[in-house]
């Protein structure tokens, strides 16, 4: 799948999941002084930007060292797309991050909330569909921070004026669209397998 700048944009804001990591954020923050919450917020999302953008640089050697193709890449990428999708729009009761007490670093914030298994493999796929490209991954991963580090720093007034219904129905119309795209990723790769098998 050829993604353009706007769709991997679309795609890295979909996978890293701002609206959904509202109530993780609110739940790890609530020891935390309210004038210092903002603070904190920026320090996890550019912690998890240079996790992520280490990963940009580094992905072509670690898919050459684990001996993985673009192929099996797309194709599991889309399954664990597939898998977050289904979480969103059908999210389990009962499961509560744990409470982090004090002010929390890097876990449960920065990983795996922002830059969780799924949007690490996303960028490790960009990079290896289109190497070349690597600068316009980077800004697009670049708009997705400021996209998540507004709406988190916001979280508590967009909660409060759209309220908790809007918020859920917004989360489950992201996954709608993650869904789409995560098998229009599976079906691309086993469109691709299925060529490699009959021409080889």
């Amino acid at each position: 799948m050829n993604y353009t700048f706007a769709s991997a944009t679309i795609l890295l804001i979909l996978i890293t999941d701002p609206i959904g990591n509202i109530p993780i954020f609110a739940n790890a923050l609530r020891h935390v002084a309210p004038e210092r919450r903002s603070w904190v917020i920026l320090r996890e999302v550019l912690i998890a930007f240079f996790l992520l953008l280490l990963f940009m640089f580094i992905g072509d050697g670690f898919l050459r060292l684990m001996n993985l193709s673009e192929l099996s890449l797309q194709i599991g990428g889309g399954v664990i797309l597939f898998l977050i999708a289904l979480r969103m729009i059908f999210p389990q009761p009962g499961v509560d991050t744990p409470e982090t007490v004090g002010e929390p670093l890097i876990v449960p914030l920065a990983i795996p909330a922002i830059a969780g298994p799924s949007a690490l493999a996303t960028v490790l796929l960009l990079v290896s569909q289109a190497p070349d490209r690597r600068m316009e991954w980077v800004a697009a991963l670049c708009i997705t921070m400021a996209v998540s580090a507004v709406v988190l720093v916001l979280a508590e007034r967009i909660q409060r004026v759209a309220g908790d219904r809007f918020v859920v129905a917004l989360e489950r119309l992201m996954g709608l669209v993650l869904v789409a795209m995560s098998i229009e990723m599976m079906l691309r790769g086993i469109k691709t397998f299925v060529l490699q098998l009959a021409n080889g």
